[in-house]
């Protein structure tokens, strides 16, 4: 009998223990699947979350896409118009100040004009070209209101400004973008700009920084190229530049890229110099991209005023360009500077820089230009 009880004792207590152990691990299982439950409702909700803002974006890009073509035009407008603040004063405010100083329209009030363009930076040929071409106009229609005579010579600085080659031609793939200038005019900031300009346009762009003299020039460029999510080609600093842009072509090609932006030295040693290296990356564009597009575009500071003439008659002398980038705009009073440039050069302004914001250097528009201006 004690054998049996002893037997039975140990049986219940096994019995006791496994349930015990069962309990355990049941409530084990139980917390890991609420915890698991937990965690897919927090998945849950962050997948609807997602897709709430999918849907959401979506709709803006819809409703931007619906309305941004008027938006965009007052948007600009007025951006220019800011940016062109100071220059405004300088020529509008000295123009005013002659029309309200002379009764009548005579050779005084021309010479007094042409004296206060000459003070906004216009430049002597410049402001005797524009004067001249008033003089003929208010004799041929017999002006003799302010607001016509004003708006006629408004019509005159529009007229000088327009080019039909004020765009930029991508019309091979990839097409070359060559910019150029000297140090410190903005750039590699106005590559970075134009990158993020033509990726939002659906192109696919590779950047090639061959301005491979300056330090931290490349590490510059590499900010922008991380910033805008483009390709960039570079080597070590003092290295070739024309093995940058062999690079860079064989990247852009190899990638199926539409746009190559090369950045350049901006060191004017002399023009020899300048056109031996200049010759030297049309080469190797020539060799590796035969019948690419190529844009040369100089970048000049605002600021600098008649110099930045000076820059543009040197560099025009030294390589092919085909259009001004005008930087700085919101900073000066000498925006006049891109009238002088246009009817003594010939070259097309393509971009202005108004602001400092990556949205704030624009396509050039002549009639927007000269309504900014005077209005």
């Amino acid at each position: 009998m004690l054998f049996w009880k002893k037997k039975k004792e140990q049986i219940e207590e096994a019995v006791e223990e496994i349930a015990h152990s069962a309990e355990e691990k049941i409530d084990e299982i139980a917390d890991t699947v609420e915890e698991k439950l937990e965690e897919l409702g927090d998945k849950i909700e962050e997948v609807t979350d997602a897709i709430e803002d999918k849907v959401e974006a979506a709709i803006e890009e819809i409703k931007e896409e619906i309305v941004a073509p008027e938006e965009e035009k007052k948007g600009f407008f007025a951006r220019l118009r800011d940016g062109l603040g100071k220059t405004r004063t300088s020529i509008s405010d000295k123009v005013s100040e002659v029309f309200k100083a002379f009764k009548k329209i005579d050779e005084e009030f021309y010479e007094e004009l042409e004296e206060a363009l000459i003070l906004a930076d216009l430049g002597m040929s410049t402001s005797m070209e524009i004067v001249e071409r008033l003089r003929e106009r208010v004799k041929e229609k017999k002006l003799t209101e302010e607001d016509e005579v004003k708006k006629e010579l408004r019509d005159i600085v529009a007229e000088i400004l327009r080019s039909e080659d004020s765009k930029l031609k991508l019309d091979t793939k990839p097409t070359v973008i060559l910019v150029i200038g000297v140090n410190g005019v903005g750039k590699t900031t106005t590559i970075g700009k134009l990158a993020s300009r033509l990726k939002k346009s659906g192109k696919e762009v590779v950047l090639a920084a061959a301005d491979t003299f300056r330090a931290a020039a490349a590490d510059q460029l590499e900010i922008w190229a991380e910033r805008n999510d483009v390709r960039i080609v570079r080597l070590q600093e003092g290295a070739d530049p024309a093995a940058v842009i062999f690079d860079g072509c064989v990247s852009a090609r190899s990638k199926g890229a539409d746009v190559l932006i090369c950045d350049t030295a901006g060191r004017l040693h002399n023009k020899k110099n300048l056109m031996d290296e200049l010759g030297k990356i049309y080469r190797v564009i020539e060799r590796e991209l035969p019948g690419a597009r190529k844009e040369v575009l100089l970048v000049l500071d605002a600021t600098t005023g008649q110099n930045a003439v000076n820059q543009a008659e040197e560099f025009n002398n030294a390589a092919n360009i085909t259009g001004i980038v005008l930087t700085k705009l919101d900073g000066t009073a000498k925006g006049g500077i891109v009238i002088t440039i246009r009817e003594k050069l010939g070259i097309p302004v393509k971009f202005v820089g108004v602001g400092e914001g990556i949205d704030d250097l624009q396509e050039f528009d002549a009639d927007s230009f000269a309504d900014a201006l005077f209005y």
